[in-house]
């Protein structure tokens, strides 16, 4: 008979490994059922998002049509687009006016309808419901089709000014004018940014106001001075959000153009160009280089907002 130690017991390598197992099986039995609930959403991240980007990203070296297997072309998908594509630098001016003029009109507008409703109007939920219908349905495909009717050479806008004497021109036809449509598009569009203004207007203490009222102030020294410093993230939440929506804008110059960018190229939108690289001439590793420069302008765009934001973000503490 074998005499063990006191205290020692006889299969401590099994025990190490019960131990483990055990630590493993109360880990799954505490967080099996979340990552449960979590797998769908995972199998999608993973499945339909990065998994799709890293083979764009793979696709943006190569030379493939989807009828032959890509082939490995190194830099030159990007050095062409840089270097040789005047269509890139258009589509590019293009869509840099478009945020630069839609997202701060869009904003002020939204701004503005959100003071006013703000003020306590009898049936509220009503003009909100209202104001934020055309935002609910979006840059949809009906929203574009009516667009172009109403800015027709015989559109509903120039019957209006023909009764005050007026001639109007065609404006989705002429390219003075064509992408200031949509930028007027792009504003009638400013539910969104509205009902969070909104929100943001009704976390503002009133006390605030009392006070700078007792002391003689204005409306515009209590806006300047009260509303818009405290309204400052929610301005800067809706700025982000508005410009990556802005860059990607596609509907409504497809639908406008008829997917052409035409009247002279004045509606190409950057994404409308890649989608004709993709899908009109089939260079889909010409096209994921077009998408890839993309999300690093958008991300770029991102990143210097928040760098900016502890300038003028005023968060209360």
């Amino acid at each position: 008979m074998t005499v063990r130690p006191l205290g020692v017991e006889a299969d401590a390598p099994t025990a190490g490994r019960t131990v483990t197992t055990s630590g493993w099986s109360r880990f799954w039995r505490k967080n099996g059922t979340g990552y449960a609930f979590l797998s769908p959403w995972l199998l999608g991240f993973f499945g339909l998002t990065i998994g799709p980007a890293l083979i764009s990203l793979y696709l943006s070296f190569t030379d493939f049509n989807l009828l032959q297997a890509p082939t490995l072309v190194g830099d030159a998908n990007y050095v062409r687009i840089f270097t040789a594509d005047p269509k890139f630098l258009q589509a590019l001016r293009v869509t840099f006016f478009f945020v630069v003029f839609s997202v701060p009109a869009k904003l002020v507008f939204a701004l503005l309808v959100a003071l006013l409703l703000n003020r306590g109007l009898r049936g509220l939920p009503i003009y909100r419901a209202i104001f934020y219908l055309p935002s609910l349905l979006g840059a949809s495909v009906a929203i574009a089709v009516l667009w172009r009717q109403l800015f027709a050479g015989d559109g509903l806008i120039n019957k209006l000014l023909a009764l005050i004497g007026i001639t109007g021109p065609s404006w989705i036809s002429n390219p003075r004018y064509a992408l200031w449509t949509l930028v007027l598009l792009s504003v009638w569009q400013f539910g969104s940014p509205m009902i969070i203004f909104l929100a943001g207007l009704r976390q503002i203490p009133q006390d605030m106001y009392e006070a700078a009222s007792i002391d003689g102030a204005s409306r515009w020294r209590m806006f300047r001075s009260i509303t818009l410093p405290l309204l400052t993230p929610v301005i800067f939440f809706n700025a982000v959000i508005q410009t990556i929506d802005a860059f990607k804008s596609f509907t409504p110059a497809f639908i406008i153009s008829s997917g052409t960018g035409n009247p002279i190229n004045s509606t190409l939108f950057y994404t409308l160009y890649l989608y004709q690289e993709a899908f009109g001439y089939f260079r889909m590793g010409y096209a994921s280089a077009l998408a890839w420069i993309l999300l690093i302008i958008i991300a770029a765009f991102t990143g210097l907002s928040f760098l900016s934001s502890r300038f003028w973000v005023h968060y209360d503490s």
